[in-house]
């Protein structure tokens, strides 16, 4: 599907005509404006979060991070249109080493650390160690060190942030979230 649907739109010359040259943005009004992700790729800044800041792994994996040049709507299809690929090789490279660890059967795979993953709900029904875990995950028990944080992964339309402040309690005294589509959403000056 992926393949088809790459074929029809990159070299359809009425998709070209009317995508290329238009809603182009430059590197420097890119990073002025704060975007992030595809639309800042496709600007011509090489900038990913799974790679300036690796979390969850993905410094395990093999996957190039795909970069325009001209910013306009075009360039924003291709680099889109890369990184679907990139997505699925990821995906391909992580069923592999699952695979390679579990061995052939394995088809769910959980850490053994409970803490991090609700369980069955079978198993909350009938086990104990079950249940405790299943309360603890949602009641959240955990007191929240003190100090401030600041954590970013990398969304589907850019860097998905998430800042927040606690003052030693289960709650945080301030959580804020920075949304990469209400950035590249808003109306710009010239």
């Amino acid at each position: 599907m992926l393949k088809e649907f790459s074929n029809l739109f990159t070299r359809n010359r009425i998709f070209m005509g009317r995508t290329q040259g238009t809603g182009g943005i430059s590197a420097e009004r890119a990073l002025n404006y704060g975007f992030t992700g595809p639309n800042l790729r496709a600007a011509g800044v090489d900038y990913d979060v799974r790679v300036h800041t690796p979390y969850s792994s993905y410094e395990d994996f093999q996957f190039t991070i795909p970069v325009g040049t001209t910013g306009d709507n075009y360039d924003r299809f291709l680099v889109r249109d890369q990184e679907m690929w990139q997505s699925l090789s990821i995906i391909e490279q992580a069923y592999k080493k699952v695979q390679e660890f579990k061995g052939a059967e394995a088809e769910i795979f959980h850490a053994d650390v409970p803490e991090y993953y609700l369980p069955e709900k079978e198993d909350v029904y009938t086990k104990m160690e079950a249940l405790i875990w299943h309360f603890k995950i949602i009641m959240g028990e955990t007191d929240i060190p003190a100090g401030e944080v600041y954590h970013s992964v990398e969304g589907g339309n850019g860097e998905l942030g998430f800042y927040l402040i606690s003052d030693g309690g289960r709650t945080p005294y301030r959580l804020r979230f920075r949304r990469p589509c209400f950035i590249t959403t808003r109306p710009m000056r010239k």
